[in-house]
């Protein structure tokens, strides 16, 4: 009976690693250009950042070919920063910005950008479905047409904004 809930178990991460319908993943992807520090602009709350706020990414390149994910953010409730690592590999072609991230072990979930500017520095990423979304920057702030931009095109992309975080990033850090 163990083969049935494999199969089912497989299928249901399978799902994970899937692109929302109608969304298109950027193509002509640089990896290269891709990798180093970005700050989250605004998200979809989750559990795993819940309350909180400065929260970066960092992307660097391991030996093998897939890229490490150091995701750091500052929770103001407990007075400390908290950090996870993880693994990112592309689930296709190195040009086409879909990648799968595991924080878990050999659980992975989506990581699909949707819009990457020319030089690399905003771009929008959901999950393998509309429950995730983040907008990212290579600057804390952005500016207020710009955080509008993002908001109009995830809305006409059918993402739910009704719960979307604007992340803080006080200018002068502790």
């Amino acid at each position: 009976m163990k083969l049935p809930s494999l199969t089912v178990a497989a299928l249901l991460l399978a799902g994970c690693n899937g692109v929302p319908k109608g969304i298109e993943p950027v193509t002509g992807f640089d990896q290269e250009r891709y990798l180093g520090t970005w700050y989250e602009i605004a998200r979809l709350d989750h559990s795993f950042e819940e309350g909180l706020d400065r929260v970066t990414a960092e992307y660097l390149p391991n030996d093998d070919g897939s890229i490490n994910v150091i995701n750091r953010g500052y929770s103001q409730a407990k007075g400390e920063w908290e950090e996870a690592e993880g693994r990112a590999v592309f689930v296709g072609d190195s040009d086409v910005a879909h990648l799968k991230v595991s924080f878990f072990g050999p659980f992975y979930s989506s990581y699909v950008v949707f819009e990457l500017d020319e030089d690399y520095s905003k771009a929008y990423i959901t999950g393998y479905n509309r429950d995730y979304l983040w907008f990212l920057s290579r600057t804390p702030q952005v500016s207020t047409a710009e955080l509008e931009t993002f908001k109009t095109r995830a809305a006409a992309e059918g993402f739910e904004l009704g719960e979307l975080i604007v992340v803080e990033h006080p200018a002068k850090l502790h």
